[in-house]
C-alpha cells in the first residue's frame, strides 16, 4: 500500500521547533542555511487550519495550505459532480495540491523511514526531503537522474536545486 494512504496514527509531533530542527539538521551541507521549513497554525480563524512551506533563500518554493488545497479542488467538484472525497489523492500529490497536514505527516514519516525507501517512495514529499538529505551523496544523485525525469515538475525542481548546490551536471 502506498505511503500516501497509510496515515499512521502513531505519527505525531509535539513541537514544531523540534521537528523543524531535526529536518533542517538532515539537510546536506550545501543547502544548510538556504533551505528552511515553515509551519504555522491558525486556531482563531474559521475554516483555516494553518500552512506549511519549504523556503529557499527566504523565498517559498513549495506551499502547503488547507485553503489552497480546498480552493483548487472545489471548482473541479462543481465541474464534474465528484466530491472531494472521491478525487484521487495521487492527483493531489502529483500537482502539489497538498495541505499542511500532508506536509507535517510527510516530515514525521521521513524521520522514521530509511533513506532508500524515501528516495523510491510514491509520496513525493518523502522524495523531496530525501533529495536534500545529507545521507544522499553525489553518486546516488547521479544514479537516480533518469528516474527523476519521470517525476512531476515540482519534485524535479528540488532535485535540480540539490544538484546545482553540489555542482552536479
Amino acid at each position: 500500500m502506498s505511503d500516501y494512504y497509510t496515515y499512521d496514527k502513531q505519527i505525531k509531533f509535539k513541537s514544531w521547533g523540534k521537528l523543524k530542527k531535526q529536518m533542517e539538521g538532515l539537510l546536506c551541507d550545501k543547502l544548510k542555511g538556504k533551505i528552511t521549513y515553515f509551519f504555522t497554525s491558525y486556531s482563531v480563524m474559521e475554516n483555516c487550519f494553518g500552512r506549511g512551506a519549504i523556503n529557499y533563500e527566504k523565498t517559498e518554493i513549495a506551499t502547503f495550505c488547507w485553503t489552497d488545497y480546498f480552493n483548487k479542488q472545489l471548482p473541479e467538484e462543481r465541474k464534474t459532480g465528484i466530491s472531494r472525497e472521491e478525487l484521487m489523492k495521487e492527483d493531489f500529490m502529483k500537482n502539489c495540491t497538498l495541505c499542511e497536514a500532508d506536509f507535517i505527516y510527510a516530515m514525521t514519516l521521513f524521520l522514521k523511514t530509511d533513506i532508500e525507501h524515501s528516495l523510491n517512495s510514491d509520496n513525493y514529499l518523502l522524495r523531496v526531503f530525501a533529495f536534500m538529505d545529507k545521507r544522499v551523496g553525489k553518486r546516488t544523485l547521479l544514479k537516480i537522474k533518469d528516474d527523476v525525469s519521470a517525476l512531476p515538475k515540482w519534485v524535479q525542481e528540488f532535485y535540480k536545486l540539490r544538484c546545482e548546490a553540489e555542482s552536479i551536471n
